[in-house]
C-alpha cells in the first residue's frame, strides 16, 4: 500500500510541482525549481520499487495490484480544479489548468504502467467535487498528513 501511494503521490506531485515551476512568478518558480530537484529522489526511490513488487510475481504483485485498486479511485482527485483557478491561470502563478495537468500526469505514468502490465487509475469521478469526495484510503492519509497541525490547533505555521 505504501509504494503504491507514494508512486501515485509523488508522480502526481512531480507534474504539479512542474506546473509551478512553469509558472511566470519567479519568486514560486524558483523555490520549485529546488523542490523538483529534492523530490526526484523520492519519485526514484518509489519507481524502483514499483517496478520491483511488480515484476514479483505472487504476493508482492497480489498485494500491489489490490493496493492500486484501493487508491485508483482518489488517485486522480489531486488535479480537482482549484477554487480560483482562472485567476492563478491569468496570474501566471499556474503553468496549465489542473485538468491539463491530469492529462501529463496519465501520459507520465503510462510507460510504466504498460510495462509492468498495471491498470492505470481511473478518471476523478467527478472533478469538480474531487476536494471532497474521497474513499477511505484517502482519508487516512489526509489524517497522518494533517495530525500535526491538529495537535496544536493554535499554532501558526
Amino acid at each position: 500500500m505504501t509504494i503504491a501511494r507514494r508512486y501515485l503521490y509523488d508522480s502526481a506531485d512531480a507534474v504539479r510541482l512542474d506546473g509551478l515551476a512553469g509558472g511566470s512568478w519567479a519568486p514560486l518558480a524558483g523555490l520549485v525549481a529546488k523542490l523538483i530537484r529534492e523530490e526526484r529522489y523520492h519519485r526514484m526511490h518509489a519507481g524502483a520499487w514499483l517496478d520491483r513488487l511488480a515484476r514479483s510475481p505472487g504476493e508482492p504483485r497480489d498485494r500491489l495490484l489490490a493496493a492500486l485498486a484501493e487508491l485508483a479511485p482518489d488517485a486522480a482527485t489531486v488535479f480537482a480544479p482549484l477554487p480560483d483557478e482562472p485567476a492563478l491561470l491569468e496570474a501566471g502563478i499556474l503553468a496549465a489548468p489542473m485538468t491539463a495537468l491530469e492529462g501529463r500526469w496519465r501520459a507520465s505514468i503510462a510507460p510504466t504502467f504498460s510495462t509492468l502490465d498495471l491498470p492505470l487509475p481511473p478518471p476523478a469521478r467527478d472533478p469538480e467535487r474531487g476536494r471532497l469526495d474521497h474513499g477511505d484510503a484517502f482519508r487516512w492519509l489526509w489524517g497522518e498528513f494533517t495530525s500535526v497541525r491538529r495537535a496544536d490547533p493554535e499554532a501558526t505555521w
